[in-house]
Parts: C-alpha cells; structure tokens; sequence
C-alpha cells in the first residue's frame, strides 16, 4: 500500500530491550566471552569480552568505592581510547550518570559543561596533541595542586571534588585510572551487583552536549533505554552479529562512536576496533586492512580523506561489508565511491540527532542502490516520523516540511532547561529536529537541509543541499557547501565554497558555467570561494554560520535587520 500523508511508523517483531545497559553488557560478555571485543590499535590493546568484562566490573566498583552515589554525574574528557570504553560501561553499572565532554573543549566550555550539570567527578586524558587537559583543569582550579584526591573544593568548580587522569601516576590532587581499578579490586564487586537490580532502564545514564552554534550548549539528557535500543536496531538494520568487526574513526564522545559504535557492537557481539585516538585517514585505512574490518563508520568528510589519500590504492579493504556514512548530509557521488573503491556494498546512511539517542531512520543493506545513495532511508523499528508544515499539519507525501519524530529514542529532555525542553518536544511527545525533509510514498526520507539553512532568495525558497549534490558531479570539485549571504535585491543570494581536487584548478566562471542550462538560474551561486577546509565541529558537521560570516566579512556585505 502507497502512502499519501507523511507520517509513517517502524512497525517492528523484534521486541524493545528491557535491560539496563548493566544487565545487557553482562549478559554479552557470558555469550560471547572468548571472543574480541575491543582492540585499540593506537595502544597495542586486544581485549576478549572475558578481558574488558573484568576491568569494567573493577573500574565501577572503584567509583562506588570513591564514594560517587547513583545519579551523580561524572564527566569524561579525552580522545578515544579503551579507558573511555571502561568509564561508559562502568559508569552504567554504577548507575552514574556519564558527562560526555568534546575533547576539543577549552576553558570556558569546561567550566560551564562541568558546572551546567553538576559533576561531581571527572575521568580525563592528561594532554593529547596541543591539548594539555590537566594544564588547563589547574587554569580552572589551582587548588587542585594542594588537595587530597578526592577532597578538591574549588571556587570555579564548586561541585566537582574527585578527578581520575587516564595515563600517569602521581599527579597531585588527582587519581590514576588504574589505581581506581585496583581499589574496584580489592573493594569486589559485591555491591556493584547488589546494585544492578535496583536500577531502571528508563533513568538518565548519559549526557551529552549539543553544538551549541545559536546559543550555549545544551545537555540532552539520554536513559538506558534509549541508546541501548537504537544501537541495537541500528545493529540489527547491518546484520551485525558475532562475526562482524567494526571500525570506528568517529568520537566516542558523540553518539556516532558510544551508541552506533559500542552499544551495537555489544547487542551484536561485534568487535569494537579504535584506529587511532582522533581521526587519522591513513591510521584508518591500515586498520581496516590489518585488522580485517568488516564494517567502516564516517562523516563525509572522513571518507573524502581516506579515498583521496596518496597511499589508498595500496591496502586491501576487501573484508569490508557494510558501515553507516551519517552526521552530515551524505553526497551521492561519495557514496558511489565507497561502494565501488572500498567495497562496501551494503553501506548504508543514517540519520539522526543527539536528542534521538541518535538514529531514526536508516537505509537497508538490502535496498536497491539509487535508495542506499539518494535517501536516509526508512524510519528504524519503534519509532514513529511524520513531516508537517509551518503550522503543525501533517504534510502530504512528496511535499517538503520538518522531520519530527517520537517513541523510544526521544532524550528525557535538556538538563535542567524546562523552557528549551518545551520548544524541542511538544506536548504530544513529537521531537522537531529543525530539519527539512521530504517522505516518498513508499515511507523512505530525503533530508533537503536545515530550516536556519534555507535560502530565500526574491522569495522563492532555495535548499543548498539540492546545489550542493549537483556540483559534486563536477570532476575537479572535491568538496563543495552551499550558503545563503544577504544581498540588496533578493535579500539572500548562494555563495558555494568549493574544495578542488588535489592539483586542479578552476575559475569563478568555470563553476557557474557548469551549471548554465543544467539547473534554474536561480539555483547557480553568484558567489563562489576556493578553500583548502571548511570550518567544522570535531565530529566533522560543517559550520555554515562560520562560512556566512567569513563571506560576509570578505565580500562586504551588509547583514539586513529584521524585528
């Protein structure tokens, strides 16, 4: 049956998972016991789920031990790495509410994610590249120097009294991961699993912390039950199973690498892979050789880098199957690449948001591939997507409107923010995304761009993504972003910031003349900027309102007032 309206339902057989992360790592950990977990290449770790069983059940009773009661937040700050693995499932067995921290946080973003949420402990890397995080934690509370560990009482960070640093001994005022391991040791585990039974899988277990690009960040606020279920529906839409091995470039900060990363990998029994501590393209490729991947995940971006690398035709990617391209609209012509140069041919896109734990829809392994390159798929089971205009009605098929969303994987709300809370899910427990898109008969969605991204010019309504797809088909244009400037005569006009391909070279005119008799004259950029990057977040997402305001500097242009 074709739909008419825009509104559609995952109808699912496969059953909600009822469990507490806890319970469900517990019970991976006796099925798949002898077989790899997580190897974190970058630290020469290869653990068995036995192995990284016994060092999450020492790491938890260790924070109970250090006094942290269920519900206390404690935030982790660092790359990626095995210990940030230990910390989330730990945490989850202790009932602790983890505080996912970017690792490219400075000063006044820590002091404010860390206050925000009231953490009372902190898991953190000590430096890592520029970054030197304990130099900067000191900057925030001197008073670290001379405090017990434990018993720090700073005037910036009045609630945060324990930190734990990941890699070092004997830093003053601080705990050593692993000495927080031993005390899980010696202390048991006796009442972590005491413990087990009295947690629910609908309390808070993770906070994590929007962008932020139109204001400060806000903490969505996530329960068991929400990523628990949308790592295992994301898993079950690859066909994961024990067999799989799942590399994993993407932050674990961000639900990319802790949910579609780790908590598919332990619904499924698939090995979690870390290539490097940040995104490495090479470091990426020779992992996915060496360690025969199965399974790839990325942002655009990163696939861009790995198939334009100098040394990608020398490794062997034939062991690769499947992975999710997602965080940011997916280009067609990328999408063919990684299916025809790095032999994914089961790669599918998703979509989501922080706040929806992330995914809510997802293409299939199975589907024809015109669907697996121009959609983001299907809603996933559970959950229920509709499309509605400006007023709140339910728009009919084919036409463009917001992308909101309910069921399972919608977060509790913003930490202690009631009022942006209200304006994200209304009273009927829809999600708006703010984002456009567009559903086809048959229920698989298009996203079109972001309501803050739509063009106006003269009045005639203008989605960037749409400009953006053509251009790729460009042979000299590697990557390309479209945005709306202001302009005098039609308020907005297009700007595109193009990436060539390495060693090329092209011309304003070339670019516009590529698109002269191809699409409406209104649709070709007036404005075109050569660029070697684009301004991004450590996720990868692109920062339009960066690139507005740069072309807006540059060109001169006058920003209109509106009441």
């Amino acid at each position: 049956m074709k739909l008419q309206q825009s509104y559609v339902h995952g109808a699912s057989d496969v059953p909600l998972l009822g469990d507490t992360i806890g319970q469900h790592f517990d019970a991976a950990c006796t099925r798949w016991g002898d077989s790899d977990a997580l190897i974190s290449r970058h630290q020469g770790i290869a653990w068995t789920w036995n192995d990284l069983k016994a060092r999450v059940d020492d790491f938890a009773a260790g924070l109970l031990t250090l006094g942290l009661a269920p519900g206390s937040r404690i935030g982790i700050w660092s790359p990626n790495c095995a210990e940030w693995t230990i910390t989330q499932f730990a945490t989850a067995k202790a009932g602790l509410v983890l505080v996912n921290i970017n690792p490219a946080y400075r000063l006044s973003e820590l002091e404010y994610a860390l206050n925000k949420v009231e953490c009372a402990a902190l898991v953190t890397a000590v430096r890592f590249k520029t970054s030197d995080y304990l130099g900067m934690l000191r900057e925030l509370a001197p008073e670290i120097d001379s405090a017990a560990p434990g018993e720090l009482s700073a005037k910036a960070l009045p609630h945060l009294k324990t930190v734990v640093q990941i890699g070092e001994s004997d830093i003053p005022g601080t705990y050593a991961f692993a000495d927080v391991m031993a005390m899980g040791t010696k202390a048991g585990h006796a009442a972590i699993e005491a413990l087990a039974p009295t947690l629910q899988f609908d309390d808070p277990i993770n906070i994590q912390f929007t962008s932020g690009t139109t204001g400060a960040p806000k903490g969505a606020t996530l329960t068991h039950h929400n990523i628990l279920n949308n790592g295992l529906f994301l898993g079950e839409t690859l066909e994961y199973s024990e067999a799989d091995r799942i590399c994993i470039p993407v932050p674990l900060y961000h639900c990319f690498g802790m949910v579609i990363g780790n908590l598919a990998a332990v619904t499924h029994g698939s090995a979690m892979v870390y290539p490097s501590d940040a995104f490495d393209p090479l470091a990426t490729l020779e992992t996915i050789a060496a360690e025969r991947c199965t399974s790839l995940y990325g942002v655009p971006t990163m696939f861009i880098a790995q198939l334009d690398h100098p040394e990608f035709e020398s490794f062997d990617l034939t062991s690769l199957r499947t992975g999710v391209m997602a965080g940011s609209p997916c280009p067609v012509e990328v999408m063919r690449r990684v299916i025809d140069k790095m032999h994914m041919e089961q790669v599918t896109i998703a979509y989501g948001m922080t706040e929806t734990s992330p995914g809510s829809t997802q293409t299939s392994v199975h589907d024809e591939l015109e669907r697996r390159v121009s959609t983001v798929g299907r809603a996933l089971p559970h959950v229920e997507v509709k499309i509605v205009d400006e007023a709140g009605r339910i728009v009919p098929v084919g036409a463009t409107g917001e992308f909101c969303t309910r069921g399972y994987l919608v977060m509790r709300g913003y930490w202690n923010d009631d009022e942006k809370t209200a304006e994200a899910i209304d009273d009927a427990g829809w999600m708006h995304t703010g984002d456009l898109a567009t559903m086809d008969e048959d229920g698989y969605f298009n996203i079109v761009g972001r309501i803050k991204d739509l063009v106006i010019r003269g009045g005639e309504n203008l989605y960037p993504r749409e400009i953006e797809e053509y251009l790729y088909r460009h042979p000299k244009i590697a990557d390309v972003q479209v945005i709306g400037v202001p302009d005098a005569k039609y308020g907005e006009e297009l700007c595109a910031w193009v990436k060539l391909v390495d060693g090329e070279t092209a011309t304003d005119e070339d670019i516009r003349d590529f698109c002269q008799g191809q699409i409406a004259h209104q649709k070709i950029p007036r404005y075109v900027k050569f660029v070697d990057d684009f301004p991004m977040t450590v996720t990868g997402k692109i920062q339009k309102f960066a690139m507005r305001e740069v072309t807006i500097a540059e060109l001169g242009l006058v920003e209109e007032k509106t009441a």
